[in-house]
């Protein structure tokens, strides 16, 4: 360790890594989330010490004492984001910054220590350049990373922990949809809010999406794929769906998205639809939606497309709501896109943004960070 932010990272090859045969085979379908990759990245803290002990080593169960105060007080949060290969051979990831900056925002609502921008972008190249094979040959491959800090201290009481890991794990995914791009339906629950002024909404920690569970449950059950909140206040504005923000395209191709005021989590995706369409000349209204606008939208032919977007799927279009008050499409009638929810704006702007992550477009924003 020297001076400053700056760790060194100790880097320990895994001496029983996965053989290319059985790595071949298992990035033939990786699916999403399923298989990882040979190394890990950890990091300590302590109170008083700062971050120490930085490594590179073979991923392996972690030893946990029953009394680790994360599994009684949950002070527990992560990020997503991917790492690709460009066109020319190289890797690159998209925003990585934008990450680490929320990855402090949610640690310091959390009352966790801030870890250094710059430990968290080398934590991810170092991890990229150990486990480059993983890598899917897929075009529409990508090396899901998963960074993510809980408290390790040994104590029960409730105050903020004084000593932490901090992690990153790497996973080969393939395209979020086998299938290609099809519009979602989602569920309006009547029952359940996903956050209040107040409260953890706008931090990535993981209890937001354990107190989501059952509200995605009551959505499959009415058959949908995802599940909508409604605000905790007055029970009638869309928040953001469990785990994906939303946008809404009107009639003039302006878009229209709920505002940040803390209780919908800050989405690097979101950022960049907004900051795309704007530099497209497309007018982007921050500002809250009521269900009632929506429904009444879509049957005026005001509201034309919806999506969701997030950083697994990217941009997700929505086809249809479904409440207790009764359904409707995003566009109904006369207005009704052709393939039931995948709106021409829709498309156009996730092929903008999916081009300028592979490399595949021009960056104006320089967003692309290169690894290798």
């Amino acid at each position: 360790m020297s001076g400053g932010d700056h760790l060194d990272f100790e880097i320990r090859p895994n001496p029983a890594p996965v053989s290319d045969a059985d790595r071949a085979a298992l990035l033939a379908n990786p699916g999403f989330g399923r298989i990882f990759t040979d190394h890990m990245v950890t990091v300590r803290y302590a109170d008083g010490k700062g971050w120490y002990e930085p490594r590179v080593e073979a991923r392996a169960p972690i030893p946990m004492d029953p009394a680790s105060a994360v599994l009684h007080y949950a002070q527990e949060i992560f990020e997503g984001l991917k790492a690709y290969t460009t066109p020319d051979g190289g890797v690159a990831m998209f925003r990585p910054d934008a990450n680490a900056n929320r990855f402090n925002q949610s640690a310091a609502r959390m009352a966790m220590p801030a870890l250094p921008v710059e430990t968290f972008l080398q934590s991810l190249h170092e991890i990229i350049k150990i486990d480059r094979n993983w890598i899917p040959e897929d075009p529409e491959g990508s090396l899901y990373l998963r960074p993510f800090a809980y408290a390790s201290e040994v104590f029960l009481g409730v105050r903020p922990a004084t000593e932490y890991l901090y992690l990153v794990i790497a996973s080969p995914v393939g395209p979020y949809f086998s299938g290609g791009v099809k519009p979602v339906s989602i569920w309006v629950t009547p029952d359940f809010t996903r956050a209040a002024p107040g409260g953890t909404g706008a931090a990535k920690c993981g209890g937001n999406y354990a107190a989501g569970l059952s509200a995605q449950a009551e959505a499959s059950e009415h058959g949908c794929d995802q599940v909508v909140y409604l605000d905790a206040v007055e029970r009638k504005y869309i928040d953001e769906l469990g785990g994906m923000n939303v946008f809404l395209v009107l009639d003039d191709g302006s878009l229209i998205t709920p505002p940040l005021t803390g209780t919908i989590l800050p989405g690097i995706t979101r950022d960049s639809v907004i900051k795309l369409a704007e530099l497209a000349g497309r007018k982007v209204e921050e500002r809250p939606i009521s269900l009632q606008e929506w429904r009444e939208g879509a049957a005026s032919g005001r509201v034309r497309e919806a999506f969701a977007c997030g950083t697994a799927a990217v941009i997700t279009p929505i086809g249809t709501i479904k409440s207790e008050d009764g359904d409707f499409a995003v566009a109904d009638g006369d207005f009704a896109v052709a393939d039931g929810g995948s709106g021409e704006v829709t498309m156009a702007i996730r092929k903008e943004l999916v081009d300028i992550q592979r490399g595949r477009a021009e960056d104006p924003f320089g967003w692309v960070h290169r690894v290798l």
